[in-house]
Protein backbone atom coordinates (compact mmCIF):
# COMPACT_ATOMS: atom_id res chain seq x y z
CA UNK A 1 0.00 0.00 0.00
CA UNK A 2 1.11 3.62 -0.48
CA UNK A 3 3.34 5.08 2.18
CA UNK A 4 2.95 8.58 3.63
CA UNK A 5 4.99 11.06 1.63
CA UNK A 6 4.88 14.66 0.44
CA UNK A 7 6.31 13.80 -2.99
CA UNK A 8 4.33 11.54 -5.35
CA UNK A 9 6.15 8.56 -6.81
CA UNK A 10 5.04 9.49 -10.32
CA UNK A 11 3.20 12.40 -11.93
CA UNK A 12 1.88 12.75 -15.46
CA UNK A 13 0.88 16.33 -16.27
CA UNK A 14 -1.25 17.09 -19.33
CA UNK A 15 0.42 14.37 -21.38
CA UNK A 16 -0.32 14.29 -25.10
CA UNK A 17 1.08 11.80 -27.62
CA UNK A 18 0.67 12.12 -31.37
CA UNK A 19 1.93 9.95 -34.18
CA UNK A 20 1.76 12.30 -37.13
CA UNK A 21 -1.81 13.59 -37.31
CA UNK A 22 -3.15 10.84 -35.04
CA UNK A 23 -3.53 11.65 -31.33
CA UNK A 24 -3.30 8.46 -29.27
CA UNK A 25 -3.13 9.99 -25.76
CA UNK A 26 -5.07 13.17 -24.92
CA UNK A 27 -4.48 15.57 -21.98
CA UNK A 28 -3.64 12.81 -19.52
CA UNK A 29 -3.24 13.75 -15.84
CA UNK A 30 -2.35 11.12 -13.27
CA UNK A 31 -0.62 11.09 -9.88
CA UNK A 32 0.69 7.83 -8.43
CA UNK A 33 1.57 7.87 -4.74
CA UNK A 34 4.89 6.54 -3.46
CA UNK A 35 4.52 2.78 -3.03
CA UNK A 36 1.17 2.56 -4.84
CA UNK A 37 0.27 -0.20 -7.32
CA UNK A 38 -1.66 1.37 -10.20
CA UNK A 39 -3.03 -0.63 -13.13
CA UNK A 40 -3.67 0.93 -16.55
CA UNK A 41 -6.60 -1.05 -17.96
CA UNK A 42 -8.25 -0.93 -21.35
CA UNK A 43 -8.82 -2.58 -24.69
CA UNK A 44 -6.10 -2.92 -27.33
CA UNK A 45 -5.25 0.42 -28.93
CA UNK A 46 -6.62 2.56 -26.09
CA UNK A 47 -3.28 4.25 -25.30
CA UNK A 48 -2.29 2.43 -22.10
CA UNK A 49 0.92 0.82 -23.44
CA UNK A 50 1.93 4.05 -25.18
CA UNK A 51 1.53 5.83 -21.84
CA UNK A 52 3.76 3.25 -20.14
CA UNK A 53 6.39 3.60 -22.85
CA UNK A 54 6.39 7.38 -22.39
CA UNK A 55 6.97 6.92 -18.66
CA UNK A 56 9.86 4.59 -19.50
CA UNK A 57 11.34 7.02 -22.04
CA UNK A 58 10.85 4.61 -24.94
CA UNK A 59 8.41 7.03 -26.60
CA UNK A 60 8.80 10.80 -26.72
CA UNK A 61 6.14 12.99 -25.12
CA UNK A 62 4.46 15.34 -27.61
CA UNK A 63 3.19 17.66 -24.86
CA UNK A 64 3.24 17.63 -21.07
CA UNK A 65 5.55 16.61 -18.25
CA UNK A 66 6.59 13.39 -16.50
CA UNK A 67 7.95 13.61 -12.95
CA UNK A 68 9.43 10.71 -10.97
CA UNK A 69 10.04 11.36 -7.30
CA UNK A 70 9.46 15.06 -7.97
CA UNK A 71 12.15 15.22 -10.69
CA UNK A 72 11.20 16.22 -14.24
CA UNK A 73 12.35 13.35 -16.46
CA UNK A 74 10.35 14.28 -19.58
CA UNK A 75 13.50 14.65 -21.68
CA UNK A 76 15.69 12.21 -19.74
CA UNK A 77 17.07 9.02 -21.31
CA UNK A 78 15.50 5.74 -20.10
CA UNK A 79 18.59 4.78 -18.05
CA UNK A 80 18.47 8.16 -16.26
CA UNK A 81 14.87 7.82 -15.07
CA UNK A 82 15.43 5.36 -12.20
CA UNK A 83 12.81 2.95 -13.53
CA UNK A 84 12.85 -0.75 -14.34
CA UNK A 85 10.54 -2.31 -16.91
CA UNK A 86 9.31 -5.88 -17.29
CA UNK A 87 8.18 -6.68 -20.83
CA UNK A 88 5.53 -9.04 -22.17
CA UNK A 89 8.13 -11.18 -23.98
CA UNK A 90 10.58 -11.20 -21.02
CA UNK A 91 13.46 -9.86 -23.24
CA UNK A 92 16.08 -12.18 -21.74
CA UNK A 93 19.50 -12.60 -23.36
CA UNK A 94 19.57 -16.22 -24.61
CA UNK A 95 23.38 -16.59 -24.41
CA UNK A 96 23.49 -15.52 -20.75
CA UNK A 97 22.52 -17.59 -17.74
CA UNK A 98 19.97 -16.40 -15.19
CA UNK A 99 22.52 -14.71 -12.91
CA UNK A 100 24.07 -12.86 -15.86
CA UNK A 101 20.68 -11.73 -17.13
CA UNK A 102 19.75 -10.41 -13.71
CA UNK A 103 23.05 -8.60 -13.19
CA UNK A 104 23.38 -7.11 -16.70
CA UNK A 105 22.21 -3.57 -15.86
CA UNK A 106 24.39 -3.47 -12.74
CA UNK A 107 27.41 -4.61 -14.77
CA UNK A 108 26.79 -1.81 -17.27
CA UNK A 109 26.59 0.69 -14.41
CA UNK A 110 30.00 -0.47 -13.16
CA UNK A 111 28.83 -1.63 -9.75
CA UNK A 112 31.34 -3.58 -7.63
CA UNK A 113 31.28 -7.34 -8.21
CA UNK A 114 30.53 -8.14 -4.57
CA UNK A 115 27.56 -5.74 -4.56
CA UNK A 116 26.20 -7.27 -7.78
CA UNK A 117 26.44 -10.81 -6.43
CA UNK A 118 24.70 -9.77 -3.23
CA UNK A 119 21.87 -8.05 -5.11
CA UNK A 120 21.35 -11.01 -7.45
CA UNK A 121 21.31 -13.45 -4.54
CA UNK A 122 18.83 -11.32 -2.61
CA UNK A 123 16.46 -11.00 -5.59
CA UNK A 124 16.76 -14.73 -6.36
CA UNK A 125 15.76 -15.54 -2.77
CA UNK A 126 12.75 -13.25 -2.97
CA UNK A 127 11.59 -14.93 -6.19
CA UNK A 128 12.59 -18.49 -5.21
CA UNK A 129 14.87 -18.94 -8.24
CA UNK A 130 18.21 -19.50 -6.47
CA UNK A 131 18.41 -23.00 -7.98
CA UNK A 132 18.09 -21.56 -11.51
CA UNK A 133 20.96 -19.06 -11.51
CA UNK A 134 23.25 -21.19 -13.70
CA UNK A 135 20.62 -22.08 -16.30
CA UNK A 136 20.06 -20.47 -19.70
CA UNK A 137 16.61 -19.03 -20.64
CA UNK A 138 15.89 -21.93 -23.03
CA UNK A 139 16.07 -24.31 -20.05
CA UNK A 140 13.32 -22.44 -18.17
CA UNK A 141 9.53 -22.62 -18.21
CA UNK A 142 7.44 -19.54 -19.02
CA UNK A 143 6.81 -18.83 -15.35
CA UNK A 144 10.49 -19.17 -14.50
CA UNK A 145 11.46 -16.79 -17.31
CA UNK A 146 8.97 -14.28 -15.98
CA UNK A 147 10.52 -14.52 -12.52
CA UNK A 148 13.96 -13.90 -14.02
CA UNK A 149 12.67 -10.82 -15.86
CA UNK A 150 11.17 -9.53 -12.62
CA UNK A 151 14.41 -10.34 -10.78
CA UNK A 152 16.37 -8.29 -13.31
CA UNK A 153 14.14 -5.36 -12.44
CA UNK A 154 14.40 -5.89 -8.67
CA UNK A 155 18.21 -5.87 -8.53
CA UNK A 156 18.29 -2.31 -9.87
CA UNK A 157 16.23 -1.07 -6.88
CA UNK A 158 14.46 1.57 -9.01
CA UNK A 159 12.02 4.22 -7.83
CA UNK A 160 9.32 2.93 -10.20
CA UNK A 161 8.52 -0.54 -11.57
CA UNK A 162 6.80 -0.69 -14.97
CA UNK A 163 5.04 -3.87 -16.15
CA UNK A 164 3.77 -4.25 -19.74
CA UNK A 165 1.30 -7.17 -19.98
CA UNK A 166 3.76 -9.40 -18.10
CA UNK A 167 1.48 -12.43 -17.70
CA UNK A 168 -0.22 -12.55 -21.12
CA UNK A 169 2.06 -15.32 -22.46
CA UNK A 170 1.31 -17.68 -19.56
CA UNK A 171 -1.49 -20.24 -19.35
CA UNK A 172 -4.51 -19.50 -17.15
CA UNK A 173 -3.39 -21.57 -14.14
CA UNK A 174 0.11 -20.08 -14.13
CA UNK A 175 -1.29 -16.56 -14.55
CA UNK A 176 -3.30 -17.05 -11.37
CA UNK A 177 -0.22 -18.26 -9.52
CA UNK A 178 1.92 -15.37 -10.79
CA UNK A 179 -0.75 -12.81 -9.86
CA UNK A 180 -0.54 -13.97 -6.27
CA UNK A 181 3.27 -13.82 -6.38
CA UNK A 182 3.25 -10.29 -7.81
CA UNK A 183 0.84 -9.15 -5.10
CA UNK A 184 3.09 -10.59 -2.36
CA UNK A 185 6.18 -9.13 -4.03
CA UNK A 186 4.68 -5.64 -4.05
CA UNK A 187 3.64 -6.03 -0.43
CA UNK A 188 7.22 -6.94 0.45
CA UNK A 189 9.05 -4.31 -1.63
CA UNK A 190 6.54 -1.44 -1.41
CA UNK A 191 7.72 0.10 -4.68
CA UNK A 192 5.72 2.47 -6.87
CA UNK A 193 4.35 0.26 -9.64
CA UNK A 194 2.53 0.97 -12.90
CA UNK A 195 1.12 -2.15 -14.55
CA UNK A 196 -0.51 -2.35 -17.99
CA UNK A 197 -3.06 -5.05 -18.82
CA UNK A 198 -6.28 -5.72 -20.71
CA UNK A 199 -7.16 -8.45 -18.18
CA UNK A 200 -9.82 -7.33 -15.68
CA UNK A 201 -8.95 -10.07 -13.20
CA UNK A 202 -5.34 -8.90 -13.03
CA UNK A 203 -6.50 -5.32 -12.53
CA UNK A 204 -9.09 -6.12 -9.86
CA UNK A 205 -6.81 -8.42 -7.85
CA UNK A 206 -3.53 -6.48 -8.03
CA UNK A 207 -4.35 -2.77 -8.07
CA UNK A 208 -4.62 -0.24 -5.29
CA UNK A 209 -6.22 1.91 -8.01
CA UNK A 210 -7.30 1.19 -11.58
CA UNK A 211 -7.01 3.72 -14.42
CA UNK A 212 -9.50 2.84 -17.16
CA UNK A 213 -8.59 4.05 -20.66
CA UNK A 214 -10.69 4.48 -23.79
CA UNK A 215 -9.51 6.11 -27.02
CA UNK A 216 -6.52 7.75 -25.35
CA UNK A 217 -8.49 9.30 -22.50
CA UNK A 218 -8.96 8.34 -18.87
CA UNK A 219 -12.56 7.32 -18.23
CA UNK A 220 -12.24 6.69 -14.49
CA UNK A 221 -9.62 6.34 -11.76
CA UNK A 222 -10.60 4.47 -8.62
CA UNK A 223 -10.16 1.49 -6.37
CA UNK A 224 -11.35 -1.88 -7.71
CA UNK A 225 -14.44 -1.53 -5.52
CA UNK A 226 -15.19 1.97 -6.87
CA UNK A 227 -14.90 1.16 -10.57
CA UNK A 228 -17.04 -1.96 -10.16
CA UNK A 229 -19.74 -0.60 -7.86
CA UNK A 230 -19.70 3.06 -8.94
CA UNK A 231 -18.85 3.16 -12.67
CA UNK A 232 -18.54 6.78 -13.77
CA UNK A 233 -19.56 6.28 -17.41
CA UNK A 234 -21.43 3.90 -19.66
CA UNK A 235 -18.09 2.75 -21.07
CA UNK A 236 -16.79 1.75 -17.64
CA UNK A 237 -20.08 0.08 -16.75
CA UNK A 238 -19.96 -2.06 -19.89
CA UNK A 239 -16.23 -2.75 -19.64
CA UNK A 240 -15.83 -3.75 -15.99
CA UNK A 241 -17.40 -6.96 -14.80
CA UNK A 242 -17.82 -10.51 -16.09
CA UNK A 243 -20.42 -11.02 -17.41
CA UNK A 244 -20.88 -7.42 -18.56
CA UNK A 245 -23.49 -5.17 -17.01
CA UNK A 246 -26.92 -5.27 -18.69
CA UNK A 247 -27.65 -1.81 -20.15
CA UNK A 248 -31.29 -1.03 -21.00
CA UNK A 249 -32.69 2.09 -22.69
CA UNK A 250 -35.27 3.54 -20.29
CA UNK A 251 -37.48 6.48 -19.45
CA UNK A 252 -38.54 7.76 -16.03
CA UNK A 253 -42.23 7.36 -15.23
CA UNK A 254 -43.51 9.44 -12.33
CA UNK A 255 -45.94 7.97 -9.84
CA UNK A 256 -46.93 8.45 -6.24
CA UNK A 257 -43.76 6.74 -5.06
CA UNK A 258 -40.14 7.17 -6.17
CA UNK A 259 -41.11 6.46 -9.79
CA UNK A 260 -40.33 3.69 -12.26
CA UNK A 261 -37.81 3.06 -15.02
CA UNK A 262 -39.60 1.58 -18.01
CA UNK A 263 -38.59 0.35 -21.42
CA UNK A 264 -39.27 -2.39 -23.93
CA UNK A 265 -39.97 -5.48 -21.83
CA UNK A 266 -39.18 -4.18 -18.35
CA UNK A 267 -40.59 -2.06 -15.53
CA UNK A 268 -38.05 -1.38 -12.77
CA UNK A 269 -38.28 0.41 -9.42
CA UNK A 270 -36.42 3.72 -9.67
CA UNK A 271 -33.91 4.74 -6.98
CA UNK A 272 -35.44 7.24 -4.53
CA UNK A 273 -32.93 9.97 -5.48
CA UNK A 274 -33.38 9.77 -9.25
CA UNK A 275 -36.25 12.24 -9.67
CA UNK A 276 -34.15 15.08 -8.22
CA UNK A 277 -31.25 14.36 -10.60
CA UNK A 278 -33.21 14.51 -13.86
CA UNK A 279 -32.59 17.51 -16.10
CA UNK A 280 -35.96 17.05 -17.83
CA UNK A 281 -38.96 14.69 -17.54
CA UNK A 282 -38.17 13.19 -20.95
CA UNK A 283 -34.44 12.70 -20.35
CA UNK A 284 -33.09 9.63 -22.17
CA UNK A 285 -31.73 7.23 -19.57
CA UNK A 286 -29.87 3.94 -19.51
CA UNK A 287 -30.55 1.53 -16.66
CA UNK A 288 -27.62 -0.67 -15.68
CA UNK A 289 -28.06 -4.01 -13.91
CA UNK A 290 -25.24 -6.34 -12.93
CA UNK A 291 -26.14 -9.95 -13.83
CA UNK A 292 -25.45 -10.86 -10.19
CA UNK A 293 -28.14 -8.39 -9.01
CA UNK A 294 -31.01 -10.17 -10.80
CA UNK A 295 -33.11 -12.54 -8.70
CA UNK A 296 -35.42 -15.29 -9.99
CA UNK A 297 -38.72 -16.58 -8.65
CA UNK A 298 -40.83 -13.67 -7.37
CA UNK A 299 -44.55 -13.59 -8.08
CA UNK A 300 -44.28 -10.07 -9.53
CA UNK A 301 -41.29 -9.75 -11.83
CA UNK A 302 -39.63 -6.53 -13.00
CA UNK A 303 -38.75 -8.26 -16.26
CA UNK A 304 -39.14 -11.63 -17.95
CA UNK A 305 -36.17 -13.39 -19.53
CA UNK A 306 -36.53 -16.01 -22.24
CA UNK A 307 -33.58 -18.32 -21.55
CA UNK A 308 -31.60 -19.13 -24.73
CA UNK A 309 -28.39 -20.47 -23.15
CA UNK A 310 -27.57 -21.79 -19.66
CA UNK A 311 -23.89 -22.02 -18.74
CA UNK A 312 -23.45 -24.21 -15.67
CA UNK A 313 -20.41 -23.12 -13.61
CA UNK A 314 -20.83 -25.22 -10.48
CA UNK A 315 -22.06 -22.99 -7.67
CA UNK A 316 -23.76 -20.66 -10.15
CA UNK A 317 -25.11 -20.55 -13.70
CA UNK A 318 -25.06 -17.81 -16.32
CA UNK A 319 -28.47 -17.60 -17.96
CA UNK A 320 -28.32 -15.74 -21.28
CA UNK A 321 -31.49 -14.81 -23.09
CA UNK A 322 -33.70 -11.98 -24.31
CA UNK A 323 -36.51 -9.89 -22.88
CA UNK A 324 -39.97 -11.32 -23.49
CA UNK A 325 -41.06 -8.85 -26.18
CA UNK A 326 -40.65 -8.93 -29.98
CA UNK A 327 -37.01 -8.14 -30.74
CA UNK A 328 -36.28 -8.14 -27.00
CA UNK A 329 -32.82 -7.05 -25.86
CA UNK A 330 -30.29 -9.69 -24.88
CA UNK A 331 -29.56 -9.86 -21.15
CA UNK A 332 -27.63 -12.09 -18.76
CA UNK A 333 -28.51 -13.20 -15.23
CA UNK A 334 -26.20 -14.94 -12.76
CA UNK A 335 -28.33 -17.40 -10.80
CA UNK A 336 -27.34 -19.87 -8.09
CA UNK A 337 -26.77 -23.58 -8.67
CA UNK A 338 -27.87 -25.73 -11.58
CA UNK A 339 -30.27 -23.55 -13.57
CA UNK A 340 -30.32 -25.91 -16.58
CA UNK A 341 -34.07 -26.68 -16.20
CA UNK A 342 -34.65 -23.00 -17.10
CA UNK A 343 -33.37 -23.52 -20.67
CA UNK A 344 -35.97 -22.30 -23.22
CA UNK A 345 -38.24 -21.26 -20.36
CA UNK A 346 -39.53 -17.83 -19.39
CA UNK A 347 -37.92 -16.69 -16.16
CA UNK A 348 -39.34 -13.88 -14.01
CA UNK A 349 -36.57 -11.70 -12.60
CA UNK A 350 -36.54 -8.83 -10.12
CA UNK A 351 -33.95 -6.30 -9.01
CA UNK A 352 -33.69 -3.97 -6.03
CA UNK A 353 -33.69 -0.23 -6.77
CA UNK A 354 -30.52 -0.01 -4.66
CA UNK A 355 -28.73 -2.27 -7.15
CA UNK A 356 -29.62 -0.16 -10.21
CA UNK A 357 -27.11 2.08 -11.99
CA UNK A 358 -28.56 4.96 -13.98
CA UNK A 359 -26.79 6.89 -16.75
CA UNK A 360 -27.62 9.90 -18.87
CA UNK A 361 -27.71 8.34 -22.33
CA UNK A 362 -26.62 11.46 -24.22
CA UNK A 363 -23.48 12.20 -22.16
CA UNK A 364 -22.78 8.65 -21.01
CA UNK A 365 -22.21 9.97 -17.47
CA UNK A 366 -23.53 8.20 -14.36
CA UNK A 367 -26.27 9.85 -12.32
CA UNK A 368 -25.55 9.73 -8.60
CA UNK A 369 -27.44 10.51 -5.38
Amino acid sequence: MPTSTTTPGLELRRIVKRFGDVTVVTQLDLTVSEGEFVVLLGESGCGKSTTLRMIAGLEEVTEGQILIGGRDVTQAAPMARDIAMVFQNYALYPHMNVAQNMSFALDLAGRPKAEIEAQVKKAAQVLNIEHLLARKPKELSGGQRQRVAIGRAIVREPKVFLFDEPLSNLDAKLRGHMRAELAMLHERLGKTTVYVTHDQIEAMTLANRIVIFDKGRIQQVGTPNEVFNQPATLFVAAFIGTPSMNLLSARFVDDAGPGRLRGEGFDLPAPTWLRSRLSSPNQALTAGIRPQALRAGPQTADLTLCADVVEYLGTESQVVGHLDVPGGQRITATLPGDAHPLLHQKVGLSVSADDLHVFDTASGQALRP
